[in-house]
C-alpha cells in the first residue's frame, strides 16, 4: 500500500506543475463532460460525510469514468492530499479535495 502512496504523490507532484491536475467536484464534472479523453486518473474521496449531494456527484462521476475507461482511486488520507496539492487556491480560499483528477 505504501508503494501505491508513494506512486500517486509522484505522479501528482509531476502533475501539477505542468497544469494537469483539475481539483473539486463541480470543476471535475465540467472537465469530464467537455474533454473526457485527456483524463487519466480520478481521485475521489473516501470521508464519511454524509452529504446526499455529494454521494450523488461521486456516484455520477464513477459511472462516467468507467464508462469512459478512466481509473478511479479512492483516497482516504485528505490532509496529505491537501499537502502535496498546496491546499488553497489563489486567493486563499480551501481547495474542494473530494474529486481530483489527473489530465494529460
Amino acid at each position: 500500500m505504501e508503494s501505491v502512496a508513494k506512486a500517486l504523490e509522484e505522479v501528482l507532484s509531476s502533475a501539477l506543475p505542468q497544469g494537469c491536475i483539475t481539483v473539486g467536484v463541480y470543476e471535475a464534472a465540467k472537465s469530464l463532460n467537455a474533454d473526457p479523453d485527456n483524463v487519466v486518473l480520478c481521485l475521489l474521496a473516501t470521508d464519511d460525510e454524509e452529504d446526499v449531494a455529494l454521494q450523488i456527484h461521486f456516484t455520477l462521476i464513477q459511472a462516467f469514468c468507467c464508462e469512459n475507461d478512466i481509473n478511479i482511486l479512492r483516497v482516504s488520507n485528505l490532509r496529505r492530499l491537501a499537502e502535496i496539492l498546496g491546499g488553497v487556491k489563489p486567493g486563499g480560499e480551501p481547495m474542494d479535495l473530494h474529486c481530483v483528477l489527473v489530465t494529460v
